[in-house]
């Protein structure tokens, strides 16, 4: 079945996109809710119009996009979890989380517009942002253990080490 979409479905497409789905989805969930329209000679007319007018407003909308996405360039986010012996995360860390870490930082981003898999370990991970059908953003995602902060430790042998030299000469 062969529909327009009136809003952009993550995994399927873009606002305006003419995409095929099966008869069943488009008939009991696309078209009901209002996400989508079937793509008659008519409708597909009618949007050829409607993208002939609004080109400079579509232009604008992927400027702004585009202007979003360089925010998040050199954007890496450390998020720190709760983690098992064995490196496994009680939970795991999704596009939720990145979006609550991006706002954050000051960039907020709506969790529906993240793709990420769900990280269940330790490890480095990406998520993609997509501000646009044609600016996608990929933001590294670095999940370390909450309870072994990694600048701490240098921090603390330094210390430690200093005052063992200072006893020794006095034993002497």
């Amino acid at each position: 079945m062969e529909i327009i979409l009136k809003q952009d479905i993550i995994g399927l497409g873009y606002k305006n996109d003419i995409v095929n789905v099966k008869s069943g989805y488009g008939r009991n969930f696309l078209i009901p809710t209002g996400k989508a329209v079937i793509a008659s000679p008519s409708a597909k007319k009618q949007l050829a119009e409607d993208l002939k007018q609004q080109a400079h407003k579509l232009e604008a909308i992927k400027a702004e996009a585009v202007k979003k996405g360089e925010a998040l360039n050199g954007v890496v986010l450390t998020i720190a979890a709760k983690v098992s012996a064995t490196g496994q995360l009680y939970g795991s860390v999704n596009a939720a989380t990145v979006a609550e870490e991006l706002a954050k930082k000051g960039i907020e981003v709506d969790r529906k517009i993240i793709t990420m898999k769900d990280a269940k370990k330790v490890g480095e991970y990406e998520a993609t942002v997509h501000y646009h059908k044609e600016v996608e953003v990929k933001v590294p995602v670095v999940v370390v253990a909450e309870n072994a902060p990694v600048a701490a430790p240098a921090a603390e042998e330094a210390p430690a080490a200093a005052p063992a030299e200072e006893e020794a000469p006095a034993a002497e």
